[in-house]
């Protein structure tokens, strides 16, 4: 079943990441972290239907997005960052494996971040957070909706980047190194997502620490 969105409002996060706000169809159900594909309803890109993270919580009355743009892949996301209000996008039936499996450690990189904004809020406003994040971006500009981890109780957060210097987060890569350094157990359950590369990196990091592989619980390719 395909549905018919219209956009409200956006906001820019980041130099490059915008918060999308549409109205919300009566007989759609999803949970927090799994993602549907978008097209936009513009001559030409009808075609071209990328997956998106659902951000805001199943029992809201709008759905929001987070989506970083890549102006230099003159594709669907630059072309999100130019929608405005009134306009109006197509979303597919809801999938995905990234779906809430209690605490744990999330561990992101870059646009990684967006199935965990539903989860992460979800425990926060349980109040029984006792969990891990792990954020990796290029520099610190980059850390999407960083003021709102911060601020969460029970939230442990660990932002790194791997593209600047002189800032006031980790400066490395997140490998087998750094996740020895700043995790003390690893009978958890770990959440991933990220570029293909990084997530596969990371599983096999953890695994090689102790980490049960039915533990991880991933979406490859984002």
């Amino acid at each position: 079943m395909t549905h018919e969105l219209t956009l409200r409002c956006k906001e820019k996060l980041t130099p490059d990441t915008h918060r999308y706000v549409f109205d919300r169809p009566a007989n759609l159900d999803f949970e927090p972290g799994q993602a549907t594909e978008l097209t936009l309803l513009k001559d030409g890109w009808r075609d071209e239907a990328r997956p998106f993270t659902f951000t805001s919580m199943p029992d809201e009355d709008a759905l929001e997005f987070v989506i970083k743009s890549y102006p230099d892949h003159d594709g669907v996301t630059e072309q999100l960052a130019m929608l405005e209000p009134g306009e109006k996008v197509q979303i597919d039936a809801p999938f995905g494996a990234i779906t809430d499996h209690g605490p744990g450690v999330f561990i992101a990189a870059g646009a990684g971040i967006t199935p965990f904004i539903p989860i992460l809020e979800k425990h926060d406003a349980k109040g029984c957070m006792d969990c891990t994040l792990i954020f990796t971006n290029a520099s610190e500009a980059d850390i999407i909706l960083r003021d709102k981890w911060e601020k969460m109780q029970g939230l442990k957060t660990v932002f790194t980047v791997t593209d600047q210097s002189g800032t006031d987060v980790e400066e490395e890569k997140v490998d087998k190194a750094f996740l020895s350094a700043h995790l003390s157990r690893f009978d958890q359950t770990f959440y991933l997502c990220g570029p293909e590369g990084f997530v596969n990196d990371v599983r096999d990091a953890l695994t090689d620490l102790g980490a049960d592989a039915d533990k991880i619980i991933t979406e490859d390719g984002w």
